[in-house]
């Protein structure tokens, strides 16, 4: 039995465990594991909307799921499996809250870094951009536009904030914070994978303008410490997905990803019907339905 898409989960709750609330998911602690619980809440500009987006928690945790399996052996993650037809022990009674819509994985010890590797010149990079002719200190050939390719995937690491945005911050400052080495591995597998995953789109009509993974350091099998890939991975809400055949550089593009929400909302906040803090508006149906085709869209050609 699969998960229904149609169907609305909001906020989950797990009697007995202690449970973590981000903007989408809810995280809880098994000890030595965790559960990864994708709900169909939908955050922009830092605030968790009213509406939900039906079936969304199920999509990207489907997107997850396969980009890990994807990924294969030949990176470290800390996915066990995704709960389909099976809870974990003394979780039977709750399976219809976790069904297709929650990832059962190692604990780890986070990174506190967001790895970001962009792509294409968009979304705060090209402000930057625009101001600095960088993009997180990192220097770039003059007369770029908005959207167009990089000439190399660039690594610009974030902050990862508890509330409010996360902070771009220069490479050698993430350094302080976890150190030279840590940074420079994690740079090169981050970049390693978006080459790999940014192919692979391409060949099914998405491109991936850019992305952001998160790293946890656990014990290996040999019991030396190791870094592995966590958290949700190369998914619309994770990354900017553009549909290939209608891209262009010099303009905005049409996406895959949440920005349709976002672009519907600035329209409030610029006619003064909304001011970007809680509580969030109400989105018609007409943006709930296409927002849910744009997850279903990205799921079914990856998946193709």
């Amino acid at each position: 039995m699969t998960a229904d898409e149609h169907t609305v989960v909001c906020e989950t709750n797990l009697p007995g465990l202690e449970r973590r609330q981000g903007k989408v998911r809810d995280v809880y602690d098994l000890g030595d594991e965790v559960l990864l619980v994708a709900t169909d809440r939908i955050s922009a500009y830092d605030v968790v909307l009213p509406t939900s987006i039906p079936g969304k928690g199920v999509m990207l945790t489907r997107i997850s799921g396969f980009w890990f399996d994807w990924l294969g052996g030949s990176v470290r993650h800390h996915l066990i499996e995704v709960i389909e037809g099976r809870a974990p022990a003394g979780l039977e009674d709750h399976l219809d809250q976790l069904r297709g819509r929650t990832m059962r994985c190692r604990k780890t010890e986070v990174v506190p870094i967001e790895c970001v590797v962009r792509g294409y010149l968009a979304g705060s990079g090209w402000k930057d951009y625009q101001r600095t002719g960088a993009v997180c200190g990192i220097d770039l050939p003059r007369g770029l536009r908005q959207c167009q390719q990089l000439p190399e995937p660039i690594f610009t690491p974030a902050t990862k904030a508890t509330e409010g945005h996360d902070e771009n911050i220069p490479f050698e400052r993430a350094c302080e914070v976890v150190g030279d080495e840590v940074m420079s591995l994690l740079r090169e597998r981050s970049i390693a994978i978006y080459r790999r995953a940014a192919e692979y789109a391409r060949s099914r009509g998405i491109i991936i303008a850019d992305t952001k993974f998160e790293w946890g350091k656990a014990a290996g099998a040999d019991g030396r410490e190791e870094y592995i890939l966590i958290d949700e991975v190369l998914t619309p809400d994770s990354s900017r997905f553009w549909p290939a055949e209608e891209y262009e550089a010099g303009r905005d593009q049409d996406s895959f990803d949440k920005q349709y929400v976002r672009n519907y909302l600035m329209g409030l906040v610029e006619s003064g019907r909304w001011d970007k803090t809680a509580p969030g508006p109400e989105l018609p149906e007409e943006i709930v339905r296409n927002t849910a085709a744009r997850y279903r869209e990205a799921l079914a050609r990856l998946m193709s």
